[in-house]
């Protein structure tokens, strides 16, 4: 009786909601009735679109779909960019082929300049150049969430930086606000930093302006900043976010902020152990969603009805909705599983279709050579006859013959004093690189004894003044002082202690992983010789450059295991990229790029029998004119001095001796990632 109650009363909420809306969608209606040309059309059927976001799936399909049409017709290349990419973002909650083919589109015509020569209705202070990529950022912003619901958050996170730089080239606050907002959701949901999350979403809401803001994304920020606080525990102030956020959702009819907020505020009332308002707010979940035609919200609102009623120990009515959500989840399941499998198809006939214009490359290239070829042979033939019409003198071409095998047994010996001279240097310079990796990796370990070390000398301080204390009390007579004393003597030592285990476990783990008297192959936990190994090369970076500071992003597939490897030799690997990874997030931080923050990612993944290690860093990438160059010997792009060019050289010939190989994946000027694969 109670459930039904609070269902009749959120009833009477949206009722009363709906009628405030109302004004809005009809003067819209009259303006689409009364437009005078296709233009107006065209921009009303935008707005249209717009207004029934989030609220009425149809609607939108069909009005954007329509201003798409005219856009069309009237050769508006920008306004016609702009509606594919509303749509592609409108997609991207529920057809991801078909938001990746709007949202390739929309790009295909924002990217090529001449799209300006037809730009309409600009917005304030615009030029057609300035319009045009305000449009690209707000597509790589629809297209990040496209990434994000197909699980590639490194795309999504890229795709979002992009857009936030040209927001900040324009002093575009709105693009500004949505974009660092969602940059803040995904360290909510995907990377679990919730200092982060509450950092970007209130940077979010800095950005936002009443006159002009979209106001559905205040509730939005809210609500992630209210699921942070949850999740740090402090629930007076998860509840004061989320009420704020709902109060901005149910102004602007935001079907589904509200749905969201709803489940938010059930959760966070059914940890409270408040059941009767974790109730009323599922259900106004599920009416809403309902309304939406969103399943798989419904399904999120019975699942959430069903923990309500069981926290009460109603067991018949949690299972009837865990019986709801269950079967509704299996079937959302299967759709997803077919959109996700469309949308890997359509991704792969994308990248097909970028191979065969390599293939097209590749064979006008080989036309090239031939051609070059046959010419050398005419080349060859002339000189041929050249040297048959002077072989009538033939004693004196002897003589000179006699003196180009003296000359070239002169040259001979010079080559091979060279390559004497080569080798020797050769050796030098590996022992120069093998020093200084000893060096960095000493340093490392020298900054993570350190701290214990520290520890020690402290208490050691402390218990020599606590004995001077305890003889002043024993002298006196104080027993019971003494006592006291002698307790905080005896906690000390065992602090003492403790930190001199952790000192002696440090060094003993780094001498389990550089020995030199076994260079046997032998069963190795990957994980942390990846996770040791980013320590100490980040100490020992950080040991000749104290302001450097990057942030270490580590994601270790527990499956990994051990592997039967020479432990010193990948650990050498690691070392060498990882420095390589440091040095260049340092060089792009002396460029002092808006918002750049230097980021190094490792990851590890089991794939059969295989284990692949990747590093990841968003420094300044490796140019591709020298790709095919980086693993020579003595090559480096390092200034004269700060490299040998023999570290990946090196790194090549270790991971080839275990039967592996080492890729690399570049964009210049974002990004590079090495895989090593075992």
């Amino acid at each position: 009786m109670k459930s039904l109650k609070l269902m009749l009363l959120y009833l009477l909420f949206v009722v009363a909601k709906a009628q405030s809306q109302q004004q809005t969608l009809d003067s819209l209606h009259t303006a689409l009735q009364n437009a005078p040309n296709d233009t107006i059309r065209m921009d009303v059927l935008s707005g249209l679109g717009y207004y029934y976001d989030h609220s009425n799936a149809d609607s939108v399909e069909f009005y954007l779909g329509q201003s798409l049409s005219i856009s069309r017709k009237l050769n508006l290349k920008l306004y016609e960019a702009g509606s594919l990419s509303s749509l592609a973002y409108h997609y991207a909650w529920s057809d991801y082929p078909k938001a990746l083919q709007l949202v390739m589109q929309a790009l295909a015509i924002a990217e090529d300049s001449t799209s300006e020569k037809t730009a309409w209705n600009l917005q304030p202070g615009h030029t057609p150049h300035k319009e045009r990529l305000a449009l690209l950022g707000y597509i790589y912003f629809n297209s990040a969430q496209l990434f994000g619901n197909t699980g590639d958050i490194k795309k999504q996170m890229q795709s979002l930086r992009k857009s936030m730089e040209i927001a900040e080239s324009l002093g575009d606050s709105i693009l500004n606000m949505i974009a660092t907002m969602n940059l803040g959701t995904i360290y909510l949901d995907k990377i679990k930093k919730f200092d982060s999350t509450l950092y970007f979403e209130q940077k979010a809401l800095n950005f936002f302006s009443p006159i002009n803001g979209d106001k559905s994304s205040i509730g939005w920020i809210y609500g992630s900043m209210g699921a942070a606080y949850l999740e740090q525990g402090n629930f007076h102030l998860s509840r004061n976010a989320f009420q704020k956020g709902l109060q901005w959702m149910q102004d602007q009819n935001n079907l589904a902020g509200v749905g969201s907020l709803c489940l938010s505020l059930s959760k966070l009332y059914r940890i409270n152990g408040k059941h009767d308002s974790s109730l009323l707010y599922a259900y106004r979940a599920l009416e809403t969603y309902k309304i939406f035609k969103d399943r798989k919200g419904i399904a999120d609102a019975w699942s959430s009805l069903s923990l309500a009623y069981g926290e009460q120990k109603k067991t018949d009515s949690a299972f009837v909705y865990l019986k709801l959500a269950t079967a509704l989840r299996d079937s959302l399941g299967n759709v997803e599983k077919e959109n996700l499998i469309a949308f890997e198809n359509k991704s792969f006939n994308e990248q097909m279709r970028v191979k065969d214009l390599e293939n097209e490359k590749i064979q006008i290239q080989t036309k090239i050579r031939t051609y070059a070829m046959l010419a050398g042979i005419g080349v060859f033939m002339i000189i041929a006859s050249l040297l048959y019409r002077n072989n009538r003198h033939r004693k004196k071409a002897n003589l000179l013959l006699q003196k180009q095998k003296e000359e070239i047994a002169d040259q001979k010996e010079n080559i091979e004093q060279a390559m004497v001279e080569l080798k020797s240097t050769q050796q030098q310079l590996i022992q120069s690189e093998k020093m200084a990796s000893l060096g960095e990796l000493t340093a490392g370990i020298a900054h993570e004894i350190q701290n214990p070390l520290n520890f020690v000398n402290n208490f050691s301080e402390v218990n020599k003044e606590l004995v001077d204390e305890l003889q002043i009390e024993l002298k006196a007579g104080n027993t019971e002082e003494a006592i006291a004393i002698s307790n905080d003597i005896k906690d000390n030592e065992e602090k003492i202690n403790h930190h001199g285990k952790r000192a002696d476990a440090i060094v003993k783990g780094m001498l389990q992983h550089t020995r030199e008297n076994s260079r046997q192959k032998e069963l190795t936990d990957i994980n942390k010789l990846a996770d040791d190994y980013l320590k100490l090369a980040y100490n020992g970076f950080r040991a000749k450059d104290k302001l450097f500071n990057t942030a270490l992003i580590t994601n270790y597939d527990e499956s990994v295991g051990t592997s039967n490897i020479v432990a010193q030799d990948i650990a050498r690997v690691l070392l060498n990229i990882y420095n390589n990874a440091f040095y260049a997030v340092k060089e792009k931080s002396k460029l002092q790029l808006l918002n750049y923050e230097p980021t190094i990612t490792v990851t590890t993944i089991r794939r059969n029998d295989k284990v692949e290690i990747s590093i990841t860093d968003n420094g300044n990438g490796i140019p591709q004119k020298v790709i095919n160059k980086i693993f020579q010997p003595f090559f480096t792009t390092k200034p004269t001095g700060q490299g040998t060019g023999l570290g990946l050289s090196l790194s090549y010939d270790i991971i080839k001796a275990h039967g592996g190989e080492i890729k690399v994946n570049t964009k210049d000027g974002e990004f590079t990632e090495f895989q090593i694969i075992i």
